[in-house]
């Protein structure tokens, strides 16, 4: 098997043509400028984002009754709100495992591709890629919890700006309260222990990938933000909270390694510091974050093909080629609030819009791609290329994304 194999330009042209939209359906680009640490507020009424654009939601808002994608979509936001309402907020408290510090506010969890030994049961853990155990979702640990703060915050954060619910920017903030800042459950900003495996390691590296989805609950966060739901006071302290947590990502030796690493996991490692130090107005670590992720990243993780050699090694290869780009954009989408362009970046001929032209040839060609790949990603690379023509576009990809992405991007005129 050869790393970086290189796809004819015929091949990425014809793909890149086939399904997107006519010139007829362009999409025009939106005049918001996201401003450093203030993000998109000034053009969106306040709300403080940094991935989600005004001129995107505010067109879907227009649209919500005469497009039916959008209004179905819309029906099945509410249904998950309404379901989001009625669960208690949770917190790292809710665990049954005690941290080794013996601080509950401490974060746990298990890591993905670890399983207790067949030959050996209590030995130390060994390792399957790309099958989880499903041990990690139980409540032994945080990562359940975790994932539920997340999506809960995001949907209602979105339920809110849609639907001017108050209710909805109420509970948002109560989740929020509970995970961040309230000192009886708060989490403490750390992730020493997270992926942990039984037997090797107490918490490791790579835990840091557990908190990537802290950027949209930043998102949710400004979503809800005319509400009053949260004050100014608790705004302030919540970016005091992801202020300590850039520290930590900092200085701490996980942290430390998680920079260092080579693959997905340095790209989503540089996504959050650069996110949450905008969002902490530390605007001079982001800046740096940025201003460094062409040489650092593009021109050592990508190569000349628009391959991700690292990713190619990997039993879930596309899927993990995919992971990786989501979150470059990321990195993109912060780099643009400090006036530099990431998505036009080319490092000798190494750059974003290759390794997506990359992925986006085998879009409808599963069988043609040559690596490994247990589980076909079909919609998270639909979700991708509906972002990179929101970078490229109108036109470049097609936007045939599903679900709530409907009401994060428009997909028609």
């Amino acid at each position: 098997m050869k790393l970086g194999r290189t796809i004819p330009l015929s091949v990425l042209a014809a793909t890149a043509a086939a399904g997107a939209p006519s010139a007829a359906a362009a999409f025009p680009s939106p005049p918001a400028v996201c401003q450093g640490s203030e993000g998109y507020a000034a053009a969106f009424g306040g709300r403080r984002t940094f991935t989600l654009r005004p001129g995107e939601l505010e067109a879907i808002k227009a649209s919500l009754q005469s497009d039916p994608a959008v209004a179905q979509a819309y029906r099945m936001l509410i249904a998950q709100a309404d379901q989001a309402l009625a669960r208690k907020p949770g917190s790292v408290l809710d665990k049954r495992t005690i941290p080794l510090s013996g601080d509950r506010h401490d974060y746990v969890s298990l890591a993905p591709y670890w399983w207790p030994d067949p030959v050996n049961p209590k030995g130390p853990y060994v390792r399957r890629d790309g099958q989880v155990n499903p041990e990690r979702e139980t409540n032994r640990f945080d990562r359940t919890a975790l994932g539920r703060l997340i999506n809960d915050t995001d949907t209602l954060g979105l339920a809110y700006y849609y639907s001017g619910d108050r209710n909805y920017a109420d509970k948002a903030a109560a989740l929020v309260r509970a995970w961040f800042l309230d000192p009886a459950t708060a989490m403490n900003p750390n992730m020493n222990y997270a992926q942990a495996v039984p037997g090797r390691e107490n918490g490791r590296a790579e835990g840091v990938l557990d908190t990537s989805g802290f950027i949209a609950v930043i998102d949710a966060v400004g979503l809800i933000g005319p509400s009053g739901a949260l004050s100014a006071e608790e705004v302030k302290a919540l970016e005091g909270w992801f202020s300590r947590y850039v520290d930590w990502m900092r200085t701490s030796a996980n942290g430390k390694a998680e920079a260092a690493a080579r693959n997905n996991h340095g790209i989503w490692y540089d996504a959050q510091l650069a996110r949450f130090a905008l969002f902490a107005r530390r605007d001079d670590i982001a800046r740096r974050t940025v201003a460094a992720f062409a040489k650092a990243r593009i021109e050592k993780q990508v190569d000349p093909s628009g391959a991700l050699p690292h990713e190619l090694t990997r039993t879930r290869s596309f899927h993990y080629s995919v992971f990786t780009l989501d979150a470059a954009y990321h990195v993109a989408d912060s780099a643009a609030c400090m006036g530099i362009d990431l998505y036009g970046a080319d490092m000798q001929g190494r750059s974003l819009r290759k390794a997506t032209a990359y992925v986006a040839a085998y879009r409808g060609r599963q069988a043609d791609w040559p690596y490994k790949e247990m589980k076909w990603p079909a919609e998270a690379l639909d979700e991708l290329l509906t972002r990179a023509d929101a970078a490229w576009g109108p036109g470049a990809y097609p936007r045939a994304a599903s679900g709530d992405m409907v009401l994060r991007y428009r997909t028609t005129r």
